[in-house]
């Protein structure tokens, strides 16, 4: 359960990251209830849209500093997590103890929970939910970007570009004729499934639950995550949607590589830890994978001596793949019909398991 909603029959709530007056001005609309504490002078500028932690060159003064603390540990619930930072959100739960709920604008902000260290009585006491969802369509236009540029060979279009040769002709692979792994199907997931099923390919996807509790358009069948190397032999290509959690850490390894279908495409719009990236440079090496596209990686940014960069059938994303413009706006939205859950009694949509913390 959330905890019990503030006796005012009102929730006030403290703007922990950067939201334009717009974004305030929706939620106050859409859930007039909301007492919004902001301001901006306190907020970092940010640089483009959804970036919540702002400029890295930006500090408060002192004062500035008291004013923020002091804005956060009044409140009944947070908007993001203090500067991106799990120290500070440990710092407030522990100081403002009619804390009731955070929101944190990542779809995977159950990993900064986790890191914030905090104890099973506080996270208790405290519901934390994430901007899953929001993210979606961004992320599956570019999963079909990797499956497309996989099948159609981009690595080898782009050499015989840079070498002005003209080849002979070849077939390409045909997405509408390719088994797609997708793993997992939370809210990317099954955005990926529909892109990818609306292109023609055979959809194959994973999920913890029974195979018959499933039921997605698109997806032809279900398999638990500990069956992948079983179906690595028939598929084309591997997106991985999956957060990063004790249980999903390495899940595409050198069992996964040594098995799959060799040529085969693997793209990675989850997390990073999700895959092995020495054992898909082997797979790259041997052939087993015939290009890999991105977004996410297990150390971020992506260290410059890592041979992901140079490497001709790698396509590196700088974890960019998620961002859109109407971001901000679908988190308020989003964070709007929460508030509408809480101050009812409702369950939260998008809550963190507090035990995987995904």
């Amino acid at each position: 359960m959330t905890g019990p909603a503030p006796v005012t029959g009102r929730l006030r709530v403290a703007v922990a990251a950067p939201l334009a007056e717009e974004n305030r001005a929706r939620i106050r609309a859409l859930e007039p209830r909301v007492d919004l504490v902001v301001d901006e002078e306190l907020l970092p500028p940010m640089r483009w849209p959804a970036d919540f932690a702002g400029d890295p060159g930006w500090r408060r003064t002192p004062g500035q500093r008291r004013r923020y603390e002091a804005a956060l540990d009044s409140a009944d619930a947070l908007y993001g997590i203090p500067d991106v930072d799990p120290a500070a959100l440990a710092r407030t739960v522990r100081a403002n103890p009619r804390l009731r709920w955070v929101h944190t604008m990542a779809a995977g902000g159950g990993a900064q929970v986790r890191a914030a260290g905090l104890t099973a009585g506080e996270l208790s006491r405290v519901a934390f939910t994430t901007s899953a969802g929001v993210h979606g369509r961004p992320l599956a236009e570019f999963a079909v970007l990797g499956v497309l540029a996989g099948a159609k060979d981009l690595p080898r279009l782009r050499r015989q570009q840079d070498g002005r040769e003209w080849s002979g002709r070849w077939t390409m692979g045909q997405v509408s004729r390719q088994t797609v792994l997708v793993l997992g199907l939370g809210g990317i997931g099954r955005a990926v499934v529909a892109a990818l099923h609306a292109l023609g390919a055979t959809v194959v996807a994973t999920s913890r639950r029974a195979a018959g509790e499933i039921a997605v358009p698109g997806v032809s069948s279900v398999i638990h995550p500990g069956r992948l190397t079983e179906v690595a032999p028939s598929v084309d290509a591997v997106v991985n949607t999956l957060p990063g959690t004790d249980a999903t850490r390495h899940l595409l390894g050198k069992g996964f590589f040594d098995a799959v279908k060799p040529g085969s495409t693997v793209v990675n719009v989850g997390r990073g830890t999700v895959l092995d990236e020495a054992a898909l440079l082997g797979a790259l090496d041997s052939g087993r994978v015939g290009f890999a596209a991105l977004d996410v990686f297990e150390t971020e940014p992506l260290p410059a001596e890592s041979p992901l960069w140079g490497h001709d059938r790698v396509l590196v994303s700088p974890h960019t793949a998620a961002l859109d413009a109407a971001e901000d706006r679908l988190i308020a939205e989003l964070f709007a019909a929460n508030a509408t859950r809480f101050l009812d009694g409702r369950d939260l949509v998008n809550r963190v398991d507090t035990v995987e913390f995904y």
